[in-house]
């Protein structure tokens, strides 16, 4: 009886000590995946959001210290940076081009917090948001990822490089949201944005409606300091309501983005996750044509 309870704690032992190597094994794939790059990994702390943020920054194959170059900033970290690598590698309009990510905080969930609006729910909905709900930690952060990034990392950029004026901010459904929401409350930041397949649906269309005032008011006023340029996708497999707030973002911009240089797309069969891997190019090609 001895033996036998002794060989069953050996064998708990064992399982036990498998279970946690197994586990173990899996934080360290998921970290190597997203939260690591092929390219220069660095790391910020923003006073603004309180923590430390890494950073992964793709130089062109070429680069030369004292020549000037473009920027693109994308969210959403190693999400579709394969495919990103591979399309600017194959033009040449992107051998002078710097492409920085930022990916999401590892430990912590914070992507709907930096990258939903805030005047729309964290924990978003499709319902409109009602008038008691208003308590500030129910919105999104967004305002504060974007201080991030105009205060911290881009002076950060442009004292380690040489940067001239085209740049680019790039989104992914969240990510989508955040492009318009910055590009309605300070557009002089970039002059070419890509928002694909934009979650913009957030609390009965809030997103669709905030960008249309922005385009209504921008309307109303000629006197821009930078021509933008805006590029939208979505995949025509996706969810009725990203088709219907894609349509409201159409809508407006037929009616009142006279200024902007711009171009939407629907990639026929796409479904959600589909449709940014052949968006990049799309988005490219167009800008690069947009600004020759």
């Amino acid at each position: 009886m001895a033996l036998l309870q002794k060989l069953n704690r050996t064998v708990i032992f064992i399982l036990l000590s498998l279970a946690a190597l197994i586990a173990a094994a899996v934080v360290i794939y998921k970290y190597n995946a997203h939260y690591t790059s092929n390219f220069k990994d660095i790391t910020i702390y923003s006073q603004v959001l309180g923590e430390n943020r890494k950073v992964f920054i793709r130089l062109p194959r070429n680069y030369e210290s004292n020549k000037r170059y473009s920027l693109i900033i994308r969210t959403d970290g190693n999400f579709n940076l394969t495919q990103w690598d591979s399309v600017m590698a194959g033009l040449p309009a992107q051998q002078n081009t710097i492409l920085v990510s930022i990916p999401n905080q590892f430990w912590t969930f914070t992507r709907n917090r930096d990258l939903v609006p805030p005047y729309a729910r964290q924990d978003v909905n499709t319902q409109a948001r009602p008038a008691s709900e208003n308590s500030p930690e129910l919105f999104g952060q967004a305002d504060q990822f974007l201080a991030f990034i105009e205060g911290e990392l881009l002076p950060y950029l442009e004292s380690h490089y040489k940067l001239d004026n085209n740049r680019v901010l790039s989104g992914y459904s969240a990510g989508g949201s955040f492009v318009l929401y910055t590009m309605s409350t300070k557009p002089w930041l970039f002059n070419g944005y890509f928002a694909f397949s934009p979650a913009a649906w957030y609390d009965d269309m809030t997103v669709v409606k905030e960008f249309d005032q922005f385009l209504l008011q921008r309307s109303h006023n000629t006197d821009h300091n930078r021509q933008l340029s805006l590029y939208i996708t979505v995949g025509g497999a996706e969810h009725p309501l990203m088709l219907s707030a894609f349509a409201g973002l159409n809508n407006s911009l037929n009616d009142n983005a006279n200024d902007i240089i711009w171009n939407s797309r629907i990639n026929n069969g796409l479904e959600h996750r589909e449709n940014p891997v052949v968006s990049v190019k799309q988005a490219l090609d167009f800008y690069n044509s947009s600004i020759n």
